[in-house]
């Protein structure tokens, strides 16, 4: 695993506040070592096992491997109670209702534009 992966799973075990030894056993590892490797660098972690992490701390699998898309999961959005009901309503909208609140949806984001934050990219313009 390259060095900015370990820095990764360093930044966000510490930010847990979880040891080497709690996240080898939350991950169903047989040896502390196994983890401390991966973030070391010295090893890498199988595909499955990304997923694993990427679920235990709550992240994307992009986001350990990359650095990037930090936040939110598309995971976490999917399991997010204002974001269903905001669905499920939405799934009764006429065409027109919809093509609305999507218009909406991009005003607010060009205002947080303005504000300085940066909203994620839609594929929706």
């Amino acid at each position: 695993m390259d060095n900015l992966t370990g820095k990764i799973l360093t930044e966000l075990r510490e930010k847990h506040g979880w040891s080497k030894s709690t996240v080898a056993k939350k991950l169903g590892l047989k040896a502390m070592s196994t983890y401390a490797n991966w973030e070391y660098g010295l090893r890498k972690p199988d595909g499955e096992m990304i997923v694993k992490i990427a679920e235990l701390y709550g992240v994307s699998t992009d986001y350990l491997l990359t650095g990037k898309d930090k936040g939110t999961s598309d995971y976490d959005l999917a399991d997010d109670p204002d974001l269903q009901i905001a669905f499920k309503a939405a799934s009764d909208f006429s065409e027109e209702a919809r093509r609305q609140t999507i218009d909406f949806i991009n005003y607010i984001r060009e205002k947080e534009k303005e504000k300085g934050r940066q909203p994620k990219q839609s594929d929706d313009k």
